[in-house]
């Protein structure tokens, strides 16, 4: 079964330091997720930022609010210029979802690369261009949005 890869980029009016503060802390996911997710964090005591070893669990609904438990794992983090979060146990069979930052002109470049797969074999494959992939479009513009409503648009 493939392996899919989503990637987005998106030019940040702050500097990389600002961006990574925001975005290696976790209590910032919750804000940047749709609503329609249903999306909790479980984990209770974050610490501030991300670590490497770190495991965070959560409760999703992306699909008829039916809820899935999803744990994740900070297996690298890079200061101020990336981390990777890889699932656990989830939806997915696979998810390994890098988060980079460089400075560019003009702010910070934020690139999200995301590898996933399916599981169920050819039927997770069969989903994924009709409910899979629309659905992380959504979120990632609704993530897009959301970073400039809090940081601003880029010229």
């Amino acid at each position: 079964m493939p392996v899919h890869r989503l990637e987005k980029i998106q030019i940040i009016p702050a500097s990389p330091e600002v961006v990574w503060d925001f975005i290696t802390s976790p209590l910032n996911l919750k804000t940047i997720t749709p609503e329609s997710m249903g999306f909790e964090v479980l984990t209770k005591n974050l610490p501030d930022k991300v670590y490497p070893g770190q495991m965070i669990t959560y409760t999703v609904r992306p699909l008829m609010g039916i809820p899935m438990h999803w744990c994740t794992e900070i297996t690298h983090v890079e200061a101020g210029q990336f981390f990777v979060d890889e699932q656990r146990s989830g939806p997915y069979r696979i998810w390994h979802h890098e988060h980079h930052i460089r400075s560019v002109a003009g702010g910070t470049e934020m690139k999200d690369i995301i590898h996933y797969q399916l599981p169920l074999g050819w039927l997770g494959n069969l989903c994924t261009p009709f409910l899979v992939k629309p659905k992380l479009d959504e979120i990632f513009d609704f993530r897009f949005r959301k970073i400039e409503d809090i940081f601003g648009k880029s010229h």
